[in-house]
C-alpha cells in the first residue's frame, strides 16, 4: 500500500527533527475558511499552487492573502508563458485537488518557489493532503525542510 501525501509529509518532517502540529477539523475549500478554522491570520496560510512556466510544472508558495503576480514572475525567470495548472493537471501531478496540497514540491517532483513575504510570519498553516487536516509549523522549519528558491512573487 503507498503512503498518504500526509504520511510522506510528516515522514520528511520527523526524520528532520522539526516541530510541528497537526489539527483535524471540518472540510474547508478556500483559504478563508482555513484561517477561521484554524483560528489563525489569512496571511499566515501557506497557498501552494501548481503552474507551468515555459514547459515545467512548479509550485509557488505564497501567503494565503496576497495573489501570484504573473508577470513579475515571468519577469523573475525570464519565461514567456506561465498558466495555473488545471485540476486534472493537479491531480495527476500530486493525486490531490486543489486546496489539499502542502507547499512542498519536493513531495511531488516539483521545484519549489516561495513568496519572501510568507517569512514575515513565524508560524505558518497550510492544508497536509487532505481538506480536514492541517499542519502548523515554524516558517525557519518550513524553509529548512524544503529549501525554496526565494523571491518578490506576489501583488
Amino acid at each position: 500500500m503507498h503512503e498518504s501525501v500526509f504520511d510522506r509529509l510528516v515522514e520528511l518532517l520527523k526524520s528532520q527533527n522539526l516541530s510541528f502540529s497537526v489539527s483535524r477539523h471540518k472540510p474547508v475549500f478556500t483559504s478563508e475558511e482555513a484561517a477561521a478554522v484554524r483560528g489563525a491570520p489569512l496571511s499566515t496560510g501557506a497557498k501552494a499552487l501548481i503552474c507551468k512556466g515555459e514547459d515545467q510544472f512548479v509550485m509557488f508558495v505564497i501567503p494565503a492573502d496576497r495573489k501570484l503576480d504573473s508577470k513579475q514572475v515571468r519577469r523573475l525567470y525570464g519565461w514567456r508563458k506561465l498558466r495555473f495548472a488545471n485540476r486534472d493537471e493537479v491531480l495527476t501531478l500530486t493525486g490531490l485537488t486543489p486546496g489539499s496540497i502542502p507547499p512542498f514540491g519536493s513531495l511531488f517532483g516539483l521545484p519549489t518557489f516561495c513568496d519572501q513575504k510568507l517569512s514575515e510570519n513565524t508560524t505558518i498553516n497550510f492544508n497536509a493532503g487532505d481538506h480536514t487536516i492541517s499542519v502548523s509549523m515554524r516558517y525557519e522549519d518550513y524553509f529548512e525542510a524544503e529549501r525554496p528558491e526565494v523571491g518578490t512573487l506576489t501583488e
